[in-house]
C-alpha cells in the first residue's frame, strides 16, 4: 500500500478521530428546542469521554437556515439560535484543554441571498460582479440563461424582477459567487484567518470542487471536458492561496471533494493545497467484501504518491445513517435512489454498523465520526409536514431529504425529550430514548460502549501500512503497523475461521463456537 509519511507532533490529523458536530441537533443549552454552543460545551466530557481527537462542527454563522445554515449570512457572526462569537471562543478553548481540536465549516461556493454581497447586488450597486447575473434567453429572456440543474433539483437559476438571472448550483436562497473576481478570493482568505485567529485547527471545505465556473457559462454536454463548474483547473490555484492561509496558523484543511476520477482527486492534496479530502467510496460502498476492499486499496494507492492520509467515513448529515442502510437490500448510498418506505431490518444494519465501525477505525489514516453513530441511531422518519430540507421540496416531494439523519439526540432515557433540552425542532420518533447516551453508557455490549473502546485500542494498531492477509471469499483481513494487530471483517455467509493469534482485542459481537467469526462481525485480534 505505500508508506505513509512519518507522523510530526503537529501530525495529529494524520492518524484522528474526528467527531462531526450538527450544533442545531447536538445538545439543547438553553432549553429552546435547537441545539447550541451551551449543549455542546456542558457535552465536552462526554466527547472527551469518547476519546475523540477532534469536532468538526456545521456551520455555525448567522443564517436565515433555509439549508441548515449552509446559507451563511455573515461568516464573522454566530447565529443567535447557536449562541454568540464570545461563546464560540469559549468552546474553543474548553475543547482544547481536553485535547480536543476544532474544525469550522467554510462554505465557499455561496452565500446567503440575505448576505450584504448580494442584497447590495440586488440593488444594481457594484456587488452584482461578485455573483453570476446574466440576461435570460428566448424572445424576452423568459428562459434561463443555460442548462445547468441545481444541485437539488430544478434549474440553477431564478429570475429577478429587473429580468436578469442569477446562478445557484443549490437553492435559490443560496447565490453561487463569482470566484473570478479578486475581492471573493480576499474575502475568503480573511474569514480563514478570523476563524485561526480564534483557535480553530482546521477547516472543512464545502461542496470543494464546485466553486470556479466556465466564465462563457455555456450548457452542459455529457461527457464534456472540462465540465463547466466541476473540478476545474483554476481552484487550485485558489487552494495554493489558502494553503499558505493555514500554514500561518498551523491550521489543517479537508475538502469535500466528491470526483470518480481518482488522479484528478489526488490534485487538491498536493502539498502545497488541501491537506486531506473526504473519501466518499468507501461511505457509499455497499456491504461487500469485494468492493470493500476495491475501495479501500484505490483510496491507499491514490493518497500514496502524494504521502497524503486518507479519511474514512460511514456517515455524515447528508446520507442515510449507516445501521440503516446497511439494513436494507442496497446497501450502497446514492442520493438518486433515496426513496420513501425503503424497507429496513434493523437488527441486520446494526450488527453491520458494529463491524464496519472496528473496519473503519482500523484503516490507516483520519476516520470522521457523525453524531449518534456511536449510539446505533437509525435514520428517522419525518412527519411530512415537518421536513425542512430543500431536497424534499425541490425534488416535487418525492425525496425524503436529509432531516431523517439530523433529528436531535437522546442524552437521557427518563429526561424529557430524552435529554435532548425542549421540544426538539424535528421530532424524535417513539423509542428514541432506547438509544439514549446515558443508558448505553452503563451497557458494555452496547455500540457507544464498542466505539470507546475501539477508540482507546486504536493506537495500537500503529501509524504504518496494511498489509493484507489470505482470506476465504467474503471475508477480509489485514494487519497495520508490524504486523502486532490483525482485522478480520466477516461479510460471507457462514462463520469463518480466524488467522493464527494471541488473544481477541475487540469484537463487534460475540464469536461462535469453535471461536469462528460469525457472518457480518469484525474482531480486532493481537497476532
Amino acid at each position: 500500500m505505500g508508506q505513509p509519511t512519518p507522523a510530526r507532533s503537529d501530525d495529529w490529523w494524520r492518524s484522528a478521530v474526528i467527531y462531526q458536530v450538527y450544533v442545531r441537533s447536538f445538545a439543547d443549552g438553553d432549553g429552546d428546542g435547537t441545539g447550541d454552543l451551551a449543549g455542546v460545551r456542558a457535552r465536552l466530557p462526554y466527547l472527551a469521554g469518547l476519546g475523540v481527537d477532534a469536532l468538526w462542527f456545521n456551520p455555525w454563522y448567522l443564517s436565515p437556515m433555509k439549508d441548515g445554515g449552509y446559507d451563511v449570512a455573515d461568516y464573522r457572526t454566530v447565529d443567535p439560535a447557536f449562541g454568540t462569537l464570545a461563546e464560540a471562543e469559549k468552546l474553543i478553548a474548553e475543547a482544547r484543554e481536553l485535547d480536543i481540536r476544532t474544525i469550522v465549516d467554510i462554505v465557499p461556493n455561496h452565500v446567503s441571498d440575505q448576505h450584504p454581497w448580494f442584497r447590495a447586488a440586488l440593488a444594481g450597486g457594484p456587488e452584482r460582479e461578485l455573483f453570476h447575473f446574466r440576461p435570460g434567453r428566448g424572445a424576452s429572456g423568459e428562459l434561463p440563461p443555460n442548462d445547468w440543474r441545481s444541485e437539488f433539483g430544478g434549474p440553477a437559476w431564478t429570475r429577478l424582477p429587473d429580468g436578469d438571472w442569477y446562478l445557484h448550483l443549490f437553492a435559490p436562497e443560496q447565490p453561487d459567487l463569482n470566484w473570478a473576481h479578486p475581492a471573493v478570493r480576499q474575502e475568503h482568505e480573511d474569514i480563514l484567518r478570523f476563524w485561526f485567529e480564534r483557535g480553530v485547527a482546521g477547516v472543512r471545505i464545502d461542496s470543494a470542487a464546485l466553486l470556479v465556473k466556465d466564465p462563457r457559462l455555456p450548457d452542459f454536454v455529457e461527457g464534456r471536458d472540462p465540465h463547466p463548474y466541476v473540478d476545474r483547473d483554476e481552484l487550485h490555484d485558489v487552494y495554493r492561496g489558502w494553503r499558505a492561509v493555514a500554514d500561518e496558523y498551523g491550521g489543517v484543511f479537508v475538502g469535500e471533494v466528491w470526483l470518480p476520477d481518482t488522479e484528478r482527486f489526488a490534485r487538491y492534496l498536493r502539498p502545497d493545497e488541501l491537506h486531506t479530502a473526504f473519501n466518499f467510496s468507501f461511505m457509499t460502498c455497499p456491504w461487500d467484501a469485494a468492493r470493500l476492499r476495491t475501495s479501500i486499496e484505490d483510496t491507499l494507492a491514490e493518497h500514496a504518491p502524494i504521502g497524503a492520509p486518507a479519511t474514512w467515513v460511514l456517515c455524515n448529515h447528508d446520507v442515510t445513517r449507516t445501521v440503516t442502510r446497511y439494513g436494507r437490500a442496497d446497501t450502497g448510498f446514492d442520493f438518486a435512489t433515496k426513496a420513501f418506505g425503503t424497507p429496513t431490518d434493523l437488527a441486520l444494519g446494526t450488527r453491520r454498523a458494529r463491524a464496519a465501525a472496528l473496519l473503519s477505525l482500523a484503516l490507516p489514516g483520519a476516520v470522521y465520526v457523525y453524531q449518534g453513530e456511536e449510539l446505533g441511531l437509525p435514520e428517522a422518519d419525518i412527519p411530512l409536514d415537518r421536513i425542512e430540507d430543500p431536497m424534499h421540496a425541490r425534488s416535487g416531494g418525492t425525496d425524503p431529504g436529509r432531516d431523517g439523519c439530523r433529528v436531535p439526540l437522546p442524552w437521557t432515557a427518563d429526561a424529557p425529550h430524552a435529554g435532548f433540552g425542549g421540544e426538539p425542532w424535528l421530532p424524535q420518533p417513539a423509542g428514541w430514548t432506547s438509544y439514549a447516551a446515558d443508558r448505553q453508557a452503563r451497557d458494555p455490549g452496547s455500540m457507544l460502549s464498542l466505539y470507546r473502546e475501539a477508540i482507546r485500542l486504536r493506537p495500537v494498531l500503529g501509524d504504518g501500512p496494511l498489509t493484507w492477509l489470505p482470506t476465504a471469499d467474503g471475508v477480509l483481513a489485514f494487519t497495520r503497523a508490524d504486523g502486532g494487530t490483525i482485522c478480520v471483517v466477516n461479510l460471507g455467509d457462514a462463520p469463518a475461521a480466524l488467522p493464527a493469534h494471541t488473544a481477541p482485542l475487540l469484537a463487534s459481537g460475540p464469536l461462535a463456537p469453535g471461536g469462528r467469526l460469525p457472518k457480518d462481525t469484525a474482531v480486532w485480534l493481537r497476532a
